[in-house]
């Protein structure tokens, strides 16, 4: 418990028992003990489903120095399905990844949301599972970037014909006025170049990321062909810029964009479910619009944007509240649980990555598969502490069985099952 709940090191655990004078309190004891509790828990998480269940996975791979571990979860309860420290993430040692889970849970992987990384591409090809390419990696990451840069080049190119038309009035002599003048002409040109340049991209660059939204701002489903229809017209119009460094990633997501809207599909079936649930379609659009808007706050990252966000958001809870009555909450969560399975990035890998990036960090890098294997079934069966999943644990949001026993508890179970004498 310390270890995972505590995040101690091994020499503070060491040092914590030794207080309470508990047996087998050396460093070398703990580390022993722990790394034998690790070998007996797989990498690939065993998932009690009573039938074989359909499943969307986000694969993407965290970096301890230069090697890799490859994860898979399960984006809507981050159940971590596989967690492994290997060689090289080329794509034999992805196929293998993705075949353990398949063997060895009873599920059926329908869809893969990740980036575009070579090997797990040629891996998911192989598979013949169909892919969601991540939106963020796609074009916020490729493009959006951009509206930075652009921005500043356009305040550089301002303050440098500030400065022409300021040395102006310094010159004696008529052949230096008209040199600067001249150079302040050129510097006028610039500047009226640079910010059409940033204004044009950053309209282009908004466009394509409101066509990616999966609802109209009225809440009504945008449909899959007119939105990849805008998002080519808008790439043409960037190219026409002629930055050559950002053509290079428009040519980049073009080639993944047939597959880059494949949510759109699960959007559709995603409010087909919440019709047959016996939810009126108004409902469904304000509580569709409100789940989009609280999905805009949460991956904002300017705090004007997030507040914005965070309006809107609030504005439709609140009319579908008056709208409701007491079968507010019962319905929310009935059309949020569907929606969630509209999946458009490996960002929860992400979020798996921030927790366990402390324990890399405290361990020095020095992690183990043991250790991995140890992390992975405390995370799946521990409860949130906080945010939308309060209360719950990964395995049993996945499973929909209620978990009546701490995660310590279940661990000491699985240990004293797998090997009997361990406590002996």
């Amino acid at each position: 418990m310390q270890r995972m709940v505590g995040k101690s090191s091994i020499v503070a655990i060491s040092e914590l028992m030794k207080y309470d004078d508990f047996e087998y309190s050396s460093v070398g004891s703990v580390s022993q003990s722990l790394s034998a509790i690790g070998a007996l828990l797989p990498s690939v998480q065993l998932v009690s489903f009573d039938k074989k269940e359909e499943i969307t996975v986000v694969l993407d791979e965290i970096f301890i120095g230069v090697t890799p571990i490859l994860i898979s979860v399960e984006p809507k309860s981050s159940v971590i399905l596989n967690i492994e420290l290997k060689e090289d993430r080329k794509k034999d040692t992805w196929v293998e990844h993705i075949e353990k889970i398949e063997s060895t849970s009873n599920v059926d992987i329908i869809n893969m949301a990740t980036d575009n990384g070579t090997g797990l591409r040629s891996a998911i090809n192989e598979k013949n599972i169909p892919w969601q390419p991540d939106t963020y990696h796609a074009i916020a990451h490729r493009l959006g970037k951009w509206v930075h840069i652009l921005e500043q080049k356009a305040y550089k190119r301002i303050a440098i014909e500030y400065e022409r038309r300021r040395v102006i009035s310094s010159a004696k002599t008529t052949k230096i006025i008209n040199a600067r003048r001249y150079k302040y002409n050129k510097a006028c040109k610039s500047t009226i170049d640079a910010i059409e340049l940033y204004e044009n991209f950053l309209y282009l660059y908004t466009h394509i990321i409101k066509e990616l939204q999966p609802f109209h701002s009225d809440g009504k489903l945008r449909d899959r062909v007119s939105s990849k229809a805008n998002i080519e017209i808008a790439l043409q119009l960037i190219k026409s810029l002629e930055n050559g460094q950002i053509n290079t990633q428009v040519a980049s997501i073009e080639r993944i964009l047939p597959e880059l809207l494949n949510y759109f599909d699960e959007a559709k079936r995603a409010i087909e479910r919440c019709k047959k649930l016996g939810i009126d379609s108004e409902i469904i659009t304000i509580l569709s619009l409100a789940w989009q808007w609280n999905k805009a706050e949460i991956k904002a990252k300017k705090e004007e944007r997030r507040k914005s966000a965070k309006a809107e958001y609030l504005f439709y809870i609140e009319y579908a509240k008056d709208s409701l009555g007491d079968t507010f909450e019962e319905l929310k969560i009935a059309v949020f649980d569907e929606l969630d399975n509209i999946i458009q990035a490996s960002s929860m890998v992400e979020n798996i990555n921030s927790i366990l990036r402390p324990y890399l960090n405290q361990s020095k890098n020095q992690i183990t598969q043991e250790f991995l294997n140890l992390f992975a079934f405390y995370h799946n069966h521990r409860r949130y502490k906080a945010g939308k999943r309060k209360g719950k644990t990964p395995m049993e949001m996945l499973t929909g069985k209620r978990q009546n026993k701490d995660w310590v508890e279940i661990l000491t179970d699985f240990i004293e099952t797998a090997e009997p004498s361990f406590f002996m």
